[in-house]
């Protein structure tokens, strides 16, 4: 049995479709993500998970029960939004424990259920404050708690970090990656941000104009990607793409290549051309060369070469690295001469 089930689910309002066919199994303890540019469906898509909103076709499963018209407050999930939507006028304590009271369980219940995920959340010294005495990082987590004192089946969180400035964000994530091990919970988590799928997903969903495009772990999408979309999607700097003569070469409409996959060679390699500019990193930097036939090509080299603005390079691929697309953008196998 499945903690999550997604049968060709589809989603319009009126004559515009956000979501078309799609399809999605979630084991048990499972951490997936759902990335995609703005607008790809998938806020949506987690909204009808939780019952926030009605698809229009297909058929949605929790722990093997059919959700489809279940209100929210009977699917057994909890919910973490964009938003903190915590209650200004209540304590840290209060605004935990709330859905609890609601659920009319026992005064000694919701502070043992309070308790637990306080000390889970470092939140322990906090519980009098109110949001307004918390940092952005401390609210997220009080947010966070408030789901998991409800103990659902089933964790959602709709870009939980995307309000968090950057020193802040890794350090949330690993601490989310942290409860998700502690917890051994099942968790659906929505981001636009590629890096936060690579780093916490163990499945991640890859959406483009309201489809899934690829569904494979972290490794699997970036070594493997099934085409254009998710090869230019996932990956930091993106994917070289080449087209024209030298992808005709190989068979393909386009190549691919990424940046750490490229070499600066001592004899003429597969492309020549000039270093426009150079992104010192510490440990590593990333040359940005300009090629007569094919334009711009970043290559990722160690922090300490020295290879300067306007010199010349010249690039060769590493072996069995190299990706092809057809004109559809569909991943293909290159010819045996490139």
């Amino acid at each position: 049995m499945h903690a999550l089930e997604i049968q060709n689910i589809a989603k319009a309002y009126g004559k515009n479709e956000v979501l078309s066919g799609i399809d999605l199994r979630v084991a048990k303890g499972e951490f997936v993500v759902i990335v995609g540019p703005s607008g790809c469906g998938k806020s949506t898509l987690l909204r009808i998970i939780a019952g926030l909103e009605e698809h229009t076709a297909g058929h949605l499963r929790i722990a093997g029960a059919l959700m489809d018209g279940v209100p929210p407050a009977r699917r057994g999930i909890g919910m973490v939004f964009q938003s903190y939507a915590l209650y200004p006028h209540l304590s840290v304590f209060d605004n935990m424990g709330l859905a609890l009271r609601r659920e009319d369980l026992g005064k000694a219940e919701i502070g043992r259920r309070i308790g637990a995920a306080a000390a889970m959340l470092a939140l322990g010294p906090l519980l009098e404050r109110r949001p307004a005495q918390l940092s952005g990082g401390q609210r997220q987590r009080v947010a966070i708690g408030r789901a998991i004192v409800r103990q659902p089946q089933l964790f959602l969180f709709d870009e939980p970090l995307s309000n968090l400035d950057a020193e802040l964000r890794v350090h949330t994530r690993l601490e989310l990656a942290q409860l998700h091990r502690t917890l051994g919970a099942t968790m659906v988590y929505v981001t636009h941000d590629q890096t936060e799928a690579m780093t916490l997903a163990d499945k991640i969903v890859v959406m483009h104009a309201g489809k899934v495009q690829q569904v494979g772990s972290p490794h699997e999408l970036y070594t493997a990607p099934v085409n254009l979309f998710v090869a230019k999607f996932i990956g930091s700097p993106k994917m070289n793409l080449v087209t024209g003569a030298t992808a005709e070469r190989a068979g393909v409409a386009t190549l691919g290549v990424r940046p750490e996959h490229l070499r600066l060679s001592d004899t003429p390699g597969m492309w020549s051309g000039t270093v426009r500019h150079r992104e010192y990193l510490g440990s590593d930097s990333y040359l940005f060369v300009t090629t007569a036939a094919d334009g711009e090509l970043c290559v990722r080299v160690d922090g300490e070469c020295r290879h300067g603005i306007g010199e010349r390079v010249d690039l060769a691929p590493l072996p069995d690295k190299l990706l092809g697309f057809d004109a559809a953008g569909l991943r293909q196998p290159l010819a045996d001469s490139a």
